[in-house]
């Protein structure tokens, strides 16, 4: 066989010629049509197809062909582009055939029924198909004449390729998912929550399902919680004199450590990253987490639970009697929270924990919001990290899907409480004067950290401004 002279992936093939394979026979032969002339369809192929497999396509194609060979990750990199994420499953299944297969472990089976096992192959390749693309969360959107699946990829929301035909086989689909999630599937009314757990070659992994009823029908989002990697601070992204910085912080034997930024911004990652720093037999660590997104050794970790009452405040309250040294707080999200957590500090506790705000002066100014004493935040509070999450730079290639981005990065924003802060603080200063004052004591801002890593060619200016904008 010849070699076909040609890259595959850069040519522009058409629609109707790629169709003369069905998406079944693509996928399972690995083969591409590529030319057709006076009735010969030529086949690129991998070198090492068979003779009896030419055969065989033959013979399901009904043509005369020809077969030239090209590279089976060229080939099946052009067959999940143009056919899309189980486009098999849905041929098959739109076709009515039936088909019993499973990828994931460990996920619930919804009985014997030969359709919902084809629909269970279809949920089960999206999965696969949104980690192999390193995505955070799947989007599954409902509309009147589109049936629309999404991946947050490095913060970004890319459209996902699937066959057309899925949007036939939509309440199928979210059926099956609502099931995995032990949801009620027969609610088609109200939001649900729900998770999964699956197991993919050994590792386990968790998807914490939301379900919104809407206009045209249920839309789903699917969050994928794989165990973090547990990372230092430096290969998060932080410079060697801010590494120093938050270590003299970490050593403080009382006081406040607050995490600031949008959701998604790597929050919890920073305080994991912080907890990794000073875990030692000498420290009793005790945490608050809603989820518990890593096990930390030696940790006594605590996941929330409102259906019960099981609150930040409550699990605060109860951990202060277990005479812990340093104490993580997944998130302040009300008042009770705050004073508890503040006055943890003052009492001779480390604590750690995150607030959504857009810079790190503006952590005060929640706090004050939420009805905290000016001199309690003053006394307590040692530094506040603002953060945002931004791409980092990589040639294009087929590891960033030729999107000049692989991986993320964080830029940042440290407020050291000092002297003249506090001060201010207890004063009840404007968040814009905080600010003053701390870029007065050494403040690096975080739009200037950002145009730092710019220079350094670490990511792009487009998306430092689209990270910080407000």
């Amino acid at each position: 066989m010849k070699s076909y002279p040609e890259s595959i992936k850069k040519m522009n093939l058409s629609k109707e010629l790629l169709l003369e394979v069905p998406p079944r026979v693509a996928l399972h032969y690995s083969v591409l049509a590529v030319e057709k002339t006076n009735g010969v369809l030529k086949l690129a192929v991998p070198e090492d197809l068979t003779r009896q497999a030419k055969e065989e396509l033959r013979i399901v194609l009904h043509q005369d062909l020809e077969f030239v060979t090209a590279p089976r990750a060229e080939i099946e990199e052009v067959i999940a582009r143009f056919y899309g994420v189980g486009a098999g499953t849905v041929e098959r299944l739109t076709q009515g055939q039936k088909e019993e297969a499973g990828v994931l472990e460990g996920e619930k089976i919804d009985g014997d029924d030969p359709e919902s096992a084809t629909v269970r192959k279809l949920v089960n390749e999206l999965l696969l198909d949104a980690m192999k693309h390193h995505a955070s969360d799947i989007h599954v959107e409902p509309f009147d004449q589109q049936f629309r699946i999404r991946y947050r990829v490095d913060g970004i929301l890319r459209e996902a390729r699937v066959p057309e035909q899925i949007r036939m086989l939509a309440p199928s689909l979210i059926s099956r998912i609502k099931i995995m999630a032990s949801l009620d599937i027969g609610e088609k009314r109200l939001p649900q929550d729900g998770r999964i757990k699956v197991t993919r070659t050994n590792e386990e992994i968790d998807l914490r399902v939301s379900v919104l009823p809407s206009s045209h029908g249920e839309a789903i989002v699917i969050r994928i919680l794989k165990p973090l990697q547990l990372l230092a601070l430096e290969a998060l992204g932080f410079e060697r004199g801010s590494v120093e910085l938050l270590k003299s912080f970490l050593k403080l034997p009382h006081g406040m450590l607050l995490v600031t930024g949008p959701t998604g911004s790597g929050k919890t990652t920073t305080l994991y990253a912080s907890l990794k720093e000073i875990n030692n037999l000498e420290r009793k660590i005790i945490t608050i987490e809603d989820p518990i997104e890593y096990k930390l050794p030696g940790v006594i970790q605590m996941q929330i639970n409102t259906k019960i009452g099981f609150t930040f405040a409550n699990a605060l309250r109860s951990m202060l009697r277990h005479d812990p040294d340093c104490l993580m707080v997944g998130e302040i999200r009300d008042t009770e929270t705050a004073e508890m957590a503040i006055r943890s500090a003052l009492t001779g506790h480390m604590v750690f924990s995150t607030l959504h705000t857009n810079d790190a002066p503006s952590a005060v100014t929640r706090l004050l919001e939420m009805g905290i004493e000016p001199h309690l935040i003053s006394s307590s509070l040692s530094a506040v990290i603002a953060q945002r999450l931004v791409r980092k730079s990589c040639p294009p290639c087929e590891k960033c899907a030729h999107t000049g981005f692989f991986g993320r990065t964080v830029i940042y924003e440290i407020m050291t409480v000092t002297e003249p802060l506090r001060q201010a603080i207890s004063e009840k200063k404007s968040a814009s004067l905080l600010r003053k004052i701390a870029l007065d004591e050494g403040m690096v801002g975080i739009c200037e950290h950002g145009m730092m890593k710019v220079k350094a060619n670490v990511t792009a200016i487009d998306e430092v401004r689209r990270a910080t904008a407000v």
